[in-house]
């Protein structure tokens, strides 16, 4: 952004990291995910980013942009690792327009 006379802002607002830890700490959460990946989450990061963007709140520090820039760009790739459930159609199927087969299961 140099140059075009805008001073850089972190990429999220800082109450955003506070509110990402607090969910992240919820239990409903932590249970959600010990139920489906077997472990607890990992909160740090979170409450980490949280501290970091006051700080650049604060001193707009060249290391605490740097630190905010790198972990959005980790949570991004990580969010980007994941390979979407389902395949995406280019076009509709050729007889959508047709009338669905319902049968009564009383009637098998």
């Amino acid at each position: 952004m140099a140059g075009t006379g805008t001073a850089w802002r972190p990429p999220r607002a800082c109450d955003d990291y506070w509110s990402e830890y607090k969910h992240c700490k919820s239990l409903l959460h932590r249970f959600h995910c010990y139920y489906t990946l077997g472990e607890a989450p990992p909160c740090q990061q979170c409450k980490a980013d949280y501290y970091t963007c006051r700080d650049w709140e604060k001193h707009q520090t060249t290391e605490a942009k740097e630190a905010l820039r790198g972990s959005e760009r980790q949570r991004v790739a990580q969010q980007q690792k994941h390979a979407p459930v389902w395949e995406l159609r280019k076009k509709p199927p050729a007889d959508w327009h047709l009338p669905l087969d319902y049968r009564n299961p009383k009637d098998s």
